[in-house]
C-alpha cells in the first residue's frame, strides 16, 4: 500500500472525494440553472456586440444547447463519482478522475502557451470590452511581469488541481483495495485420502 487515506489532513479520502463531488455538482446545477434560464428568456441574457466590444455574437443558442448538454453529462459524472465513494464502486469513480486529468491537461496546454506566447496576453486585453474593469490598470502593468503573475497563478490553481486529483485517485486505489481484500480465497488439499 503506497497511498494516503487522508485528505487536506483531515479526513478520509471517500469523504474527501464525496465533499468534491458534491461541490462540483452544487456548480454545475448553478450553471445549468444560469443556462436554462438564459435559454428560456433569452432577451435578458442576451450581450449587444458594442457591449462585448467585437462583431460576433457571444452565445447563440446552439452554443447555449451544447453548454446545456454539457453540464447535464458534468452533473452525471460528478453524481456517479459521488455515489461510487459513498457506496464504495471504483468503477463509478474513473469518468470523474478521467475529467480531472482531461481538466489539468488543458489547463497546463493554457500554461505552456502562456509561456511560448506571453505577447498573446497584451492582445487578449487589448480585445476586452472598454468597460471591462481596471483593463488599463492591467495593460499599464509591465508585460513580463504580468507573464510572471499569470504563471505564478496557473501553477498555483495546478497545484491544487493535482492534489484534488490525487485525492480522488487515491479513494479509487482505497475501495478498489478494501473491495480486493473482501474476497478470500480458500484453497483445501485432500490430503486426509489414503
Amino acid at each position: 500500500r503506497f497511498y494516503s487515506n487522508s485528505c487536506c489532513l483531515c479526513c478520509h479520502v471517500r469523504t474527501g472525494t464525496i465533499i468534491l463531488g458534491v461541490w462540483y455538482l452544487i456548480i454545475n446545477s448553478v450553471v445549468l440553472l444560469i443556462l436554462l434560464s438564459a435559454l428560456t428568456d433569452p432577451d435578458q441574457y442576451h450581450l449587444t456586440s458594442a457591449e462585448l466590444g467585437g462583431e460576433f455574437e457571444f452565445m447563440d443558442d446552439a452554443n447555449m444547447c451544447i453548454a446545456t448538454a454539457i453540464s447535464l453529462l458534468m452533473i452525471l459524472i460528478c453524481a456517479m463519482a459521488t455515489y461510487g465513494a459513498y457506496k464504495q464502486h471504483a468503477a463509478w469513480i474513473i469518468p470523474f478522475f478521467c475529467y480531472q486529468i482531461f481538466d489539468f491537461a488543458l489547463n497546463t496546454l493554457v500554461a505552456i502557451s502562456v509561456l511560448v506566447y506571453p505577447s498573446t496576453i497584451q492582445d487578449y486585453l487589448r480585445q476586452l470590452p472598454t468597460n471591462f474593469p481596471y483593463k488599463e490598470e492591467i495593460m499599464s502593468v509591465n508585460p513580463t511581469c504580468l507573464v510572471v503573475i499569470i504563471l505564478l497563478f496557473i501553477s498555483i490553481i495546478l497545484a491544487f488541481k493535482g492534489y484534488l486529483i490525487s485525492c480522488v485517485w487515491n479513494c479509487y486505489r482505497y475501495i478498489n483495495g478494501r473491495n480486493n481484500s473482501d474476497v478470500l480465497v480458500y484453497i483445501t488439499t485432500n490430503d486426509t485420502a489414503v
